[in-house]
């Protein structure tokens, strides 16, 4: 049975029917065929041969024949199911290689075996097992028998053209290197998969991404390979910088680095200033100090996402050369920070400890621009769109100018008068908010942040204004496109009286802000009786332009479209005010995009900015299992110096931006890795003493936030406008929910506890004495990106699932749950079927029956989870801080009712604001690689006794995250609607 793809070639002819021309390939070889060439395939001596599908067809038609006889030959059925199972094969194969690349021969042959054992031909997958085997067995047995000096020699293409012999004693360095200190990985095994992937004439760069993907494909079965396939991507990337230095005509390796980086920092702060990348000021730092305190061994710490994701789109580039490395990455952002610093130097250095640690990480913005020429660091921009036509233009301008340099947007468009509404210059009626907002959709696609992601903003409408049915319809995919907003987020801004009328089943009354100019500017009781007045006015015939409807109608079509399009997301007026500690001073209108900025703007005077960290949680919580409050107090008092000096420093690209924020000063401190603190404290996410630790863990923080903003105002004086702010009152976060409760009248559960480790009154009195920094201080952002950096789950998010591949465009990564992993090895539970069985089972444990209850409670993913316990976490942690926090809810099985129950239980229990409603789709991701064949019975599952399954691997799928909601998918490091904060 000539079956083997090695032996096929392409002068081969099949039969075929007079429906189907001679030498047609399928769609998926035609795709290949568009660009001749550009995938080849590695043949078992290390010679490179084209890419051909026909061969694909030629074997798998031997296949059939050997089993069913020549006869099948000329049947039609035969043929089409060849055809279809080739589509299969080389679909499967090209598809992440739409740039070109290589393929190794048995890749091919597994997908072959693969679309065999789907299609349901076992007898034919059994036979084409057994063949291979046979002739892994001879090639073998030749090898052995082969004299040394007949072995080929491989041979790598340097960067010049020129050749040299395959180093594999450099190959093995590099690798013991990597694999250095983790003790489940295999050095020796990764050479050895990476020598098959080679070819001779490799060129040099294929040749390190081979040791990498070696590495990378380990994974799924030991974590620690993450850390791996991160150190041996550093080695391609050390020699990409020190090339383009001119520093080494030799690969530097790790080991080499901690020599070499004071030399290379120097030579690359200066390459780059040269070449008009980052500020002159920063070859006039003290290089060679700074370059000293480089920790080249900090190098480690990444896992494979992050250092690629930092590779990709974080390191300075001279035309996509990236010179750049991983602690001149952070230095530089240090020393952007620390230019306006008396001891820059010093304060360089701490700051750079900070970062370099995983402690703390700076929002992306800052580690995008600091120490640039144009350094706009802040992460959220909120602006109010004024209702005339010169200001709503205006307000769009400052939209594109904002988003040039990588900041998030919230717009306030409650202002602008709705559908109908009189129009004096013209003597007209107006077409309402939503065209305006279509504009300024298509602005943030315009307006890309310098190539970098798409413009980012959210619009924000109030639950009265007369055209928030329409507006609840902008994200729906039918209906008119020129009334659509596919791009921007949307957001309700709903006051406590519409809730108040939900829960007590009363009527709501839409008004035209051009009626009502006061209605927006007003909150709390203030807001509630002038509204009343309104609604008085409008029954008298004296306001024409409203609309009256039960209350409960509206909000059942805010929660259907929050469902059907995951926007508008629900956000609450009253508390972002009432808890304000700048209500002296004007109203917030809205949040920002990721819904956790709540400061106050006013249309041409100020457009509030927020600059953003945060802090690593479970790098806080020691190993016998408590929160290490010395070191979190230390880290937040340089997080929130260099949070501070954000504002002096930054870039403004809009003046009422710079003004509000020198006047108010205001930032946010947040934290990540909330999921991974209750791994290390052993705690479900639905326990209470998981709810108690979010209290208590977000109480330490602001305790400490709050303190080293008043050292700051000590040592550099309080923000302008403090007096009369809650601040300047003794009014601490803690104690403004009083203000919510008092003046709701009720409907407020939220809890008011302390958990007495820290003296409140004393920092209450220095408050009011020494003053605050900062006028907002707390706030807590998704995280997306900076968590992969850093290697800590997102925000406070639960675990999406504890295994699936997360897909971007940096292409493709693995993602394993660690600790998990750690659990079932010290149970001896991790092995391969284990791993097969969570890809199964999309990342749940709750299924396997191996494994013992109290993990399977740990270990829960987000669709697991109840989401009013989600709430219940969130509402601990609201109570101390002074903004919002970006609050993703998960529920499994979505219905009308548990999204009427859960929506008001956030309201009650006294949260400002909501983020994405995420649900599971209806289908299911295929698996990925299984290759022995067993696996829990489940469903249609191909049994592991099957004589044709149990030699032959089956190919799953892992699940793939993507950006989106309303399916089974979480934010990917490019969507800005997540991760324009962060």
């Amino acid at each position: 049975m000539q079956t083997d793809l090695a032996a096929t070639t392409a002068g081969q002819h099949l039969p075929h029917s007079p429906a189907t021309p001679p030498g047609h390939l399928p769609s998926g070889a035609e795709l290949a065929a568009t660009a001749p060439g550009a995938v080849r395939v590695i043949r078992r001596n290390g010679k490179l041969t084209a890419f051909d599908a026909s061969k694909i067809q030629i074997a798998m038609t031997k296949a059939f024949l050997a089993v069913d006889g020549a006869a099948s030959a000329a049947s039609a059925s035969m043929r089409q199911k060849v055809e279809a199972l080739t589509e299969q094969v080389v679909q499967a194969l090209l598809r992440r290689l739409s740039g070109g690349g290589t393929l190794h021969i048995e890749d091919i042959q597994d997908q072959v075996e693969l679309a065999l054992m789907r299609g349901g031909e076992h007898k034919v997958a059994r036979a084409y097992v057994l063949y291979r085997e046979e002739q892994n067995r001879k090639r073998a047995a030749e090898a052995a028998s082969q004299p040394a000096s007949q072995v080929p020699t491989l041979t790598v293409t340097l960067a010049d053209g020129s050749t040299s012999a395959l180093d594999q004693a450099r190959m093995r360095r590099v690798v013991g290197e990597a694999c250095a200190g983790l003790e489940a990985v295999n050095a020796e095994e990764i050479v050895t998969a990476a020598m098959r992937d080679l070819y001779d004439g490799i060129r040099e760069n294929e040749l390190a991404q081979a040791l990498t993907l070696a590495a990378r494909a380990r994974i799924e079965k030991e974590p620690d390979y993450t850390y791996v396939s991160a150190r041996l991507l550093l080695d391609a990337l050390r020699h990409e910088a020190t090339t383009f230095l001119g520093m080494s005509d030799n690969r530097p390796t790790f080991e080499d680095m901690k020599t070499l980086y004071p030399a290379y920092f120097r030579e690359y702060i200066h390459k780059a200033v040269e070449l008009e990348l980052l500020d002159p000021r920063l070859a006039l730092y003290d290089l060679d100090a700074l370059g000293k305190a480089l920790l080249a061994e900090r190098d480690a710490k990444f896992d494979y996402l992050g250092l690629q994701t930092l590779y990709d789109r974080y390191f300075i580039h001279s035309n996509k050369v990236r010179f750049e490395l991983p602690q001149a990455f952070f230095m530089r952002v240090a020393m952007g920070l620390a230019i306006n610093e008396i001891d820059r130097e010093a304060k360089s250095v701490e700051f750079y400890h900070l970062l370099s640690s995983f402690d703390f990480m700076s929002s992306t913005p800052t580690l995008f621009n600091s120490g640039t020429l144009r350094p706009q660091l802040s992460s959220c921009y909120l602006t109010q769109v004024p209702d005339d036509l010169d200001g709503i233009f205006g307000a769009l301008k400052d939209n594109a100018l904002l988003s040039k340099y990588a900041g998030g947007l919230g717009n306030d468009w409650t202002p602008v008068r709705g559908m109908g509404g009189y129009i004096k210059g013209t003597n007209g009626r107006s077409n309402g908010v939503v065209p305006f907002m279509k504009v300024a959709n298509d602005t943030a696609v315009a307006v890309n942040q310098g190539g970098k992601r798409k413009g980012a903003v959210c619009g924000y409408l109030e639950t009265w204004h007369r055209d928030i049915e329409e507006f609840l319809e902008l994200r729906k995919n039918t209906g008119d496109d020129r009334r659509r907003t596919h791009d921007m987020n949307t957001a309700n801004w709903v006051p406590d009286l519409f809730m108040k009328r939900v829960m007590e089943d009363g009527p709501w009354t839409l008004f035209s802000p051009d009626d009502t100019p006061d209605l927006h500017e007003l909150y709390g009781t203030a807001f509630e009786a002038r509204y009343v007045e309104y609604e008085r006015m409008a029954e008298a015939g004296l306001i024409q332009n409203s609309q009256r409807m039960p209350a409960v109608q509206l909000w059942r079509k805010m929660l259907s479209m929050l469902f059907e399009t995951g926007h508008p997301w629900i956000t609450f007026k009253d508390p972002c005010n009432l808890r304000s500690p700048q209500q002296h001073v004007g109203v917030v209108h809205s949040s920002n995009l990721c819904t956790e900025i709540t400061l106050n703007t006013k249309a041409g005077q100020e457009i509030a900015v927020c600059n953003l960290g945060s802090v690593n949680l479970p790098a806080h919580v020691s190993d016998d299992g408590r929160l290490d409050t010395e070191k979190l107090e230390r880290t937040i008092n340089t997080a929130m110096r260099m949070l501070d000096n954000v504002i002096e420093y930054n870039y403004y690209s809009v003046a009422t931006a710079r003004n509000s924020n020198l006047r108010h000063r205001p930032v946010g401190l947040g934290v990540m890795g909330f999921n991974d603190a209750l791994y290390k404290l052993r705690l479900p996410y639905e326990s209470d003493k998981a709810i108690r630790f979010a209290d208590v863990s977000m109480e330490a923080i602001s305790y400490f936030t709050i303190k080293a903003s008043t050292d700051l105002a000590a040592e550099r004086g309080r923000y302008s406008s403090f007096e009369g702010s809650l601040w300047s009152q003794g009014v601490l976060p803690i104690d403004s929910i009083k203000l919510l409760t008092d003046a709701r009248g009720g409907y407020n559960t939220q809890d008011t506890s302390t958990s007495g480790n820290f003296d409140w009154d004393a920092l209450r009195e220095r408050v009011k004495t020494v003053g605050m920094r900062n006028s907002n201080t707390m706030a807590i952002a998704p995280t997306a990106t900076i968590a992969n950096i850093t290697g800590v789950s997102q925000s406070i998010e639960p675990t999406y699932q504890n295994l699936y591949v997360k897909s971007n465009l940096s292409g493709e990564f693995t993602v394993v749950n660690e600790y998990l992993v750690r659990d079932l090895k010290k149970l001896d539970l991790w092995d391969e079927v284990m791993a097969h069985d969570l890809k199964y089972f999309d990342g749940s444990v709750q299924s396997i029956d191996r494994v013992p209850p109290e993990l399977k409670a740990i270990y829960k993913c987000a669709f697991e989870v109840d989401p009013k316990r989600l709430v219940d976490a969130a509402s601990r942690r609201q109570k101390w801080i002074d903004q919002a926090q970006s609050l993703n809810l998960y529920m499994a099985q979505p219905s009308g009712k548990k999204l009427d129950e859960l929506y008001k239980h956030a309201w009650t229990s006294g949260l400002k604001t909501t983020y994405y409603l995420r649900s599971v789709g209806a289908t299911h991701a295929e698996k990925t690689t299984i290759n022995d064949g067993r696996l829990n019975a489940v469903g249609n599952a191909p049994s592991a006794s099957s004589p044709a399954v149990a030699a032959a691997p089956i190919e799953l799928e892992l699940p793939t995250l993507d950006a989106g909601t309303g399916s089974a998918k979480v934010c990917s490091i490019l969507d800005p609607d997540c991760e324009a904060c962060q």
